[in-house]
């Protein structure tokens, strides 16, 4: 499950992003007028962002697939006794990037191979053990599993945003791991202390 080269915090991390902005830890919510049909209605919680781009998951978009298909087909046995409601949490669509890969965003704790601490509440890694660890009965508390990521070369998330593209906030752990998937665009949009229906009414007259 390859996808971020593995991180050592004792090599060089890349810089900031031209524009000073950081928006790592932070949820880029779509407004309302995109009708893009990937990022149409999500959010994205931004794992990175650096001179080299932006690399982000989209958090309220499932797919079709479930756990216990993506071990199936990674051929990975759950431990007698794990939870089945583990085995049924559905796969995000994380963004079309490697879309045939798998990334995971969960509680830190653990060591994995490939894998990058975001903050003391989220951690994301992209190495196969996060999964065997799951598996085993020894995985995170708190976990969302996604099939590819979305990225953005460098200064193109900050031409959409200064095209009213995104509105952006500091991002809530609850709403990431513990909130159902239907309720966290809302609850992203309340972060900001805006009442959804408003922004709503504001787009349709936009």
């Amino acid at each position: 499950m390859p996808g971020m080269p593995p991180q050592d915090d004792t090599q060089a991390r890349p810089g900031p992003a031209p524009s000073g902005l950081n928006l790592a830890n932070h949820f880029l919510i779509a407004m309302p007028s995109i009708q893009d049909p990937i990022f149409g209605g999500t959010v994205v919680y931004v794992c990175e962002h650096n001179e080299k781009g932006v690399l982000g998951v989209v958090i309220n978009k499932p797919t079709d697939m479930t756990m216990d298909v993506l071990f199936d087909r990674i051929d990975l046995k759950l431990a007698e006794g794990l939870r089945s409601s583990v085995t049924e949490e559905p796969i995000m669509f994380g963004g079309p990037v490697q879309d045939d890969r798998g990334f995971v965003l969960h509680s830190p704790g653990g060591r994995y191979s490939s894998s990058l601490n975001v903050t003391d509440e989220v951690a994301f890694t992209t190495s196969i053990d996060v999964l065997e660890a799951v598996a085993s009965g020894a995985g995170p508390k708190r976990m969302l599993v996604s099939i590819g990521y979305a990225g953005w070369s460098p200064g193109q998330l900050e031409e959409e945003l200064s095209r009213n593209g995104w509105l952006t906030v500091g991002a809530d752990a609850r709403v990431l791991f513990e909130l159902p998937i239907e309720e966290r665009y809302t609850a992203a949009i309340k972060l900001l202390g805006i009442d959804p229906l408003m922004l709503a009414t504001e787009a349709g007259h936009a």
